[in-house]
This record gives structure tokens, sequence and C-alpha cells, in this order.
């Protein structure tokens, strides 16, 4: 809805209504009508005008106008400024409007439009920390500890590159989110044949298993150091993260309450960033040049144990989970944004079972896709280079400080690094390290049950009740690990940690090689400009009455497409050679 207003003038003041028409009010001097917006759960808005009250949180928008007239009841006549003045109700709909925007014109100071960028990003802060939580999870600490312990700091370079990669993989995954609307499973379900779905639903199931078979056990690890909780007994309680996610997570929801649960997320997060910052303020005797030439190559990472823990750390960092994850949680922001200005995009879907069964999906707008892709981006490369990084560059140098050099480090373990902390750093230390594992294990598990969901419905289409759905998922993932925990007990739990993050390396090059060869095609990078030029149904081959606009690429370039590939390469490769050494008995 736009708004002419000359009102000091008393000209004539109309109220352009897409949807429900217009509403004119003439004569309206500043003396005698006041407008204002109040809040409202409507479909519409006003743009222009100031608002009040509460925004519709499923809509996000207002659709009433508070309109003040004099007292003879009507719009119009001449100018009574000594008057009373009472409140009749103008209803708008389907309005554009506009969010509040915190702006820096030409003339302001440097140190402003910082400012003014900054509480720009602020508003997409939450989905990379959800992410960042799939790369300091358990098993990092597992692959992280073992490394540390055998090769003291050389195994950070592996750390940095992985992080390097896991940056370059999840900025495709939000492309792919943002442009296509739907999440990396979806994507293969749209554009792939049925056999080779199925193939890559295997792969994914299995990493979701394997994933969490790292969750539970160091979740599990961390209630029996902490509470003395049997290793069995909490691998169950962690079911309780299912509950979590079914109470607090809706993508369809409002948006407050995803921001809430991204709050919480975020909180497990810096609790764990908080937790290893204070361990590594309490270690001594570690030479700081040392720590840092841990981030340059050297040989022990390239060589028999050492490339399996090297593999180990790549799988434990770039987590294939994550890429369905990343490329799933960003559609709430566009949503939000569309919402914001009116705009309208969706896409109808018929679905497989029946030609009857229509679906009307949201697809984000170019407007929203170009505004909001680059905070989305940042905020995941921000919170996986300083949350992630520093969370496993942390475990692996306290690690090495304690372990390294003792007879305990051969067999180096979760719980061995616990005892070691107490004994060296006292029982505070070793209290913070359990507490870090249990927030690492309590949030990876979250968002690995939302993962777990993301795939079951993407590749199968899963047609069932939400909490069922969660509940049956975490199902699949939680009980290998209760079986193994009961089966190999303390003494296994290390081998059984490193050999799951190991799988998830070598399931890495199944889940990557879909990501790049979608993000890399036009044919599925296209997005409709609304402003472009209508193509008829000559130039398309559509049926009489189809109308569609040019459409913009949005499709990697070939310098990304080229790097993409090598990237490609390089894991499977690496894996490939693994496999090699594993089969040899080199590892």
């Amino acid at each position: 809805m736009n708004r002419r207003n000359d009102a000091s003038r008393g000209g004539i003041n109309t109220f352009n209504n897409s949807a429900g028409g217009d509403g004119v009010v003439e004569s309206m001097d500043s003396d005698d009508v006041q407008i204002t917006a109040v809040g409202g759960g409507g479909e519409g808005g006003v743009s222009g005008l100031p608002r009040a009250g509460n925004v519709d949180e499923k809509s996000g928008l207002h659709d009433v106008v508070e309109v003040v007239e004099d007292e003879k009841g009507k719009l119009g006549g001449e100018k009574r400024a000594e008057k009373p003045k009472k409140k009749v109700y103008f209803f708008a709909s389907a309005g554009r409007r506009e969010p509040p925007v915190v702006g820096a014109g030409p003339g302001d100071t440097f140190w402003k439009k910082a400012l003014s960028m900054v509480l720009k990003y602020a508003k997409f802060m939450g989905p990379g920390f959800m992410i960042s939580v799939s790369y300091m999870d358990p098993g990092n600490y597992a692959t992280d500890v073992a490394a540390g312990a055998a090769f003291r700091f050389s195994h950070l370079f592996v750390i940095l590159l992985a992080n390097i990669l896991a940056i370059f993989l999840q900025s495709l995954c939000v492309k792919l989110g943002s442009v296509t609307g739907v999440d990396l499973a979806e994507n293969c379900k749209r554009s792939f044949p049925r056999w080779l779905c199925w193939t890559l639903y295997f792969f994914a199931e299995a990493a979701i298993i394997a994933t969490d078979m790292a969750e539970v056990i160091g979740s599990a690890i961390a209630l029996n150091i902490l509470l003395k909780v049997p290793l069995v007994a909490g691998c169950a309680i962690t079911i309780l993260d299912t509950f979590i996610v079914l109470w607090f997570y809706n993508a369809d929801g409002p948006v407050k309450h995803i921001r809430w649960f991204e709050f919480f997320v975020a909180l497990l997060v810096f609790g764990v960033v908080i937790c290893f910052a204070i361990e590594l303020a309490h270690i001594e005797d570690t030479p700081v040049g040392e720590v840092f030439r841990g981030y340059l190559p050297s040989k022990a990472v390239a060589s028999g144990n050492g490339l399996y823990l090297s593999c180990g750390i790549l799988g434990a960092t770039v987590m294939p989970h994550s890429l369905f994850l990343g490329s799933g949680i960003v559609q709430a922001r566009m949503k939000e944004y569309d919402n914001w200005h009116a705009n309208e995009s969706t896409a109808t879907v018929a679905t497989e079972d029946t030609a009857i069964t229509i679906e009307r999906k949201y697809k984000p707008t170019l407007e929203a896709i170009r505004y909001t892709m680059p905070f989305c981006i940042t905020d995941m490369a921000v919170s996986l280079f300083t949350c992630a990084l520093f969370a496993n560059s942390a475990i692996l140098i306290v690690s090495a400080a304690t372990l390294s050099d003792t007879p305990e480090a051969q067999d180096a373990d979760l719980f061995s690094i616990y005892e070691l902390l107490v004994e060296n750093l006292g029982k505070a230390a070793g209290i913070l390290f359990a507490v870090a594992l249990l927030f690492s294990g309590e949030s990876a598990g979250i968002v690995v049950t939302l993962a777990g969901q993301m795939i079951s419905e993407g590749f199968l289409n899963w047609r069932m009740r939400p909490w069922l759905r969660r509940l049956i998922t975490r199902a699949i993932a939680i009980l290998p690990s209760i079986v193994v925990a009961g089966a190999v007990g303390r003494r296994g739990l290390a081998e059984v940690l490193n050999a799951s993050q190991v799988t998830l390396s070598i399931i890495l090059p199944f889940v990557t090689a879909p990501l790049i060869w979608l993000t890399c095609r036009a044919k599925y990078m296209q997005v409709e400009d609304p402003n472009g030029e209508v193509i008829t149904n000559d130039q398309t081959g559509a049926e009489d009455g189809a109308v569609r606009r040019r459409s913009v690429d949005m499709s990697n370039n070939w310098f990304t497409c080229a790097f993409a590939v090598v990237v490609w390469g390089f894991i499977a490769g690496l894996n490939v050679y693994l496999i090699i050494t594993l089969a040899m008995g080199n590892a």
C-alpha cells in the first residue's frame, strides 16, 4: 500500500490498496487528521506510516491503520482545528512495507557507517552458530585429543585447512538453499533419478548415524564424569535432544521462535569457547612459537597414523550432515525479508505420490536473495573461523600440552585427558573440560536431529507428524550408540569415536559431489527477475496462459567451479589413499 500525503496544504490523501481497493481521504489538514499504524494480524500493511503494536509473527505484516477525524463523523470539509477529534479505523491489506532501517547517509562518519553495517549483520546472526556446532562436536574432541597426544601441535595445520574447506563448502550450501529455496536433500530429489537419490540417501543416513554416535557417546562420557551416570544410561538420556528440537524449532513457524532456538544453541557454543579459553589460560611451559608453527604444513600429517588422524580431523570438521543443515536453515531470514517488503514468491510443486496433491512452497525472491545471502555467508564464515577454529585448536593444544610424551598418549581418550587435567591443573580444569564436552554433545545432538529430519523429508518425502518423524530419525541414530556403549565400554569408545570420524571423511565426497554439481549448473540456479523481460510462450515452449520473465543465472562462475572441483578431488584422493593405507595395515 502506498500513501500520497500533502496534509500541510489541505490536499488529498490517497491510500492505494493493491488487494482491497483504494481508500480516499480528502482535504485532510494536519490539524484535522492524524494517521498512525497499529498492530494487527492480517495480511497487509502500510508503507511509510509509523507502526505500533505487535507484528503478526507468521506473516510479519500489519493490517490496521488508525485515522482520527473531526466530530462531524466524516472525512473532509473545512478546517476545524478547535473542535475535538474522534477515531475511526481504515483497514488495509497486501501493502508494501519497509522494515526499520538503521541507515548511514553520505555525510555520516566512518564509525556511524561501521555501526550501521554491524547492526545489519547482527540481524542475520544465528544460523552461523548452528552450523558451527557441527564443527566442534565430541567427534572433534576424540580426533583432536588423539592427534595432540601423538603428534603435539603438527595437526593444527589440518584443523586450519579443514576450516577453510568447510567455509567454502558451506558458502555453496547457503547459495544453493537461498537460490532454490530448499535444502540439499530436496534439491537432489528434484534433480536426480530415483536410483541415485536412494544411493545418496544411504550415504547421508550413514553419516547421520556416524555423527550421532559421536554426539551421544560424548554426552554419555560427560554425564559419566560429572554425575557418574552409566554410559548406556547416558546414551539413552540424550534422546531428550529430540524433545528440545520438537518444542522450540519449527522452520515454518514464527521467526521469533526460531531466533530464540538459535540463541539457545549460541549460548551452548559460547559455553564451550569460554571453558576452553579458561583451560588455555592455565597451561604452562608451552612454547608459543611451537604452537603457531603447528599451523604450517609438516610431514607428520601425511604419514602412517598421522594421515589416519588427518582424515579423522577432516571428517570431524567438514561433516556431511552440516551441508544439509547449512542449505536448509537460511530460508527463514529470506522469508522474513520478503514478508517485510510484501514480496510474494511461491513455487507450485506436485508430489510424486499423486497428481492431485499440489503444494505451494515459499521461494525466495531475487531481491531477498541479493540482500540476505551475503550476510548469511558472512555470518557462517565468521562463526566457523572464530568459534569452531578456536575450539578445535584449543582441544588439540590442551591435549598436546598435557598428554604428549606421557604413557597415556598411546591410548589417549576423553577419559584420560580429563584425568590428566585434574592431576596437572586441578579438579576445576577437569570439570570445565567435562562441561564443555557436555555442551558440545547436546548442541551437536540438537542440530544433527534437525539435519536428520531434513534428509528424511527431502529424500523420502515423509508425511507424518513432526514429533513422530523426529523421534524416528533420532532413534535410527541413537540405537547403534547404545549398543556400542554397552558392548565395548570405556576402553573401546575412543576407537569407535575415531572410526566414526574416518567414516564421515569417506562419506564426504559422495555428499559434496551433488552440492558442487547443482551450484555449478545454471539449469538449477535460476531466479526469476520481476523486472525482467516477459518471455512469450513461443520462446519458452510453455502451454497457453503460462507467463514468466527472464531469469537471472546465479550459478558459480568458472573460477568457483574450478576451485570446487579441485577441493572435491583433494577430498576424494585423500580418502582413496586412506582406504588403501588401511587395507595394507599401515594406519
